[in-house]
């Protein structure tokens, strides 16, 4: 069976584009190919009470687990505090904190849905600065200096936690793949019915 990191470096391979270069980074050091200081970064209750929400509205409990139900918010603190560097501490907590102040967890449903559709709108121009940046500098420069103390944007960060958080667990995995062992019977399938789920071998 393979083994969640694993998992992880096969999602960046995959994936490999849509990830941003801290994130990818981060997964190298969590397989074990770098090293990094752990650094002195938590979040306090009511900073994770926000990341819990806005991890349930990427991926909310439907007929499968939610974000929270696969232990998606103590992934990304985790992910943050041992495989992220400073820039991305600060532009995390500065997401958690502008939320705070506008009090995303006061407001309903369709409020706090309102609220990360604005932000969305709003990382999109803050990515394409960031993407630019990076193209202009080029590749073959040390990653704090190209990103200097802002880091990749609070939600791109979110998004790409909640998602590598999801879909490593095992509740993430159970509820979107039909596990099928291998070696075993073979039998090749051209007809997907609606809302199948793919097989993982």
């Amino acid at each position: 069976m393979m083994k969640r990191r694993d998992a992880i470096s096969q999602i960046a391979l995959l994936l490999g584009g849509a990830f941003t270069a801290p994130t990818l980074m981060a997964m190298d050091v969590r397989k074990g190919n770098t090293s990094i200081v752990a650094a002195d970064f938590s979040l306090t209750d009511a900073q994770r009470q926000i990341v819990s929400a806005v991890a349930e509205h990427i991926i909310p409990r439907t007929s499968t687990p939610g974000a929270i139900d696969a232990g998606v918010p103590a992934f990304i603190e985790m992910m943050l505090k041992d495989c992220y560097k400073k820039p991305e501490h600060n532009s995390f907590l500065k997401g958690v904190n502008d939320l705070a102040k506008a009090n995303f967890l006061a407001q309903p449903a369709a409020g706090q849905v309102a609220m990360l559709t604005l932000l969305e709108a709003n990382t999109k121009d803050l990515m394409k600065s960031y993407s630019q940046k990076r193209i202009k500098v080029g590749d073959n420069v040390d990653k704090d200096t190209l990103e200097g103390a802002n880091g990749v944007p609070f939600w791109r960060l979110m998004k790409e936690l909640t998602l590598l958080g999801y879909y490593t667990s095992e509740k993430g995995i159970e509820a979107s793949f039909v596990y099928e062992p291998v070696p075993g019977k073979f039998e090749l399938i051209t007809d997907m019915k609606p809302s199948q789920k793919s097989f993982m071998y």
